[in-house]
């Protein structure tokens, strides 16, 4: 890990003190790909240190929500939570897996507290079950994995995409990519074949439209054997 780390300090928006943060730098190797964009990196898993966490006030989230203002009804709810009570979340610069978990499962409960995006949720628990597939811990990815198809597929239907650089094409890929590793095979092809079938994303965003198209060549070719 050495090197692809760093430390800084930042002010937490809850209890509004310093809190120190670790941050990964940019430029680590690339090993691997798998279907569902987890990217493989050599001897690093930068995933670990996704999760931001308050060591004063346990709040945690990614880094995009303690840099941007929060809505004043949801500082109010997370202030009437976590400032009454002693949610102490020891700072560790090199975390573990368990430390990971813990950073995760927190900003999925503040989510759930919040009635926050479906997008952000399945996000968090996509990352996770990351977490855990480098980790070797299929049960816990298995969870985390269906966890994230259950958000993803609420976030079709009630979001309006994009979302950043997310597009609704991207998300039903990703979902079909979540059951293909489920062993789920007709579901994955049910979502692929919507990808697949639509001209407009062979026009529009042809990336994703190959991705789909050797992904159920895949699957077809895995029931012929």
């Amino acid at each position: 890990m050495v090197g692809n780390t760093f430390v800084v300090e930042k002010t937490c928006p809850i209890c509004e003190k310093t809190m120190r943060v670790v941050k990964t730098r940019s430029r680590i190797m690339v090993v691997s790909r798998d279907e569902d964009a987890c990217t493989h990196y050599a001897n690093f898993n930068p995933y670990l240190y996704t999760v931001w966490v308050c060591e004063h006030c346990g709040f945690a989230a990614d880094e995009a929500t303690f840099t941007t203002k929060i809505p004043d009804r949801h500082l109010g709810i997370l202030r009437n939570i976590l400032l009454t009570r002693c949610i102490r979340v020891p700072f560790v610069e090199e975390r573990t897996v368990g430390n990971a978990a813990t950073a995760f499962r927190l900003a999925l409960k503040f989510q759930e507290i919040l009635k926050g995006k479906a997008s952000k949720s399945a996000k968090y628990a996509h990352q996770l079950a990351w977490v855990y597939r480098e980790a070797g811990d299929t049960v816990q990815e298995a969870e985390f994995m269906n966890k994230a198809a259950e958000f993803y597929e609420a976030a079709l239907a009630k979001e309006h995409f994009p979302i950043g650089e997310l597009t609704d094409n991207a998300v039903i890929y990703l979902i079909a990519a979540i059951y293909y590793r489920l062993g789920e095979k007709q579901k994955a092809t049910s979502y692929l074949s919507r990808l697949i079938s639509d001209k407009s994303v062979r026009e529009r965003e042809r990336r994703i439209f190959d991705k789909a198209r050797d992904l159920w060549g895949e699957i077809r070719a895995e029931r012929k054997k």
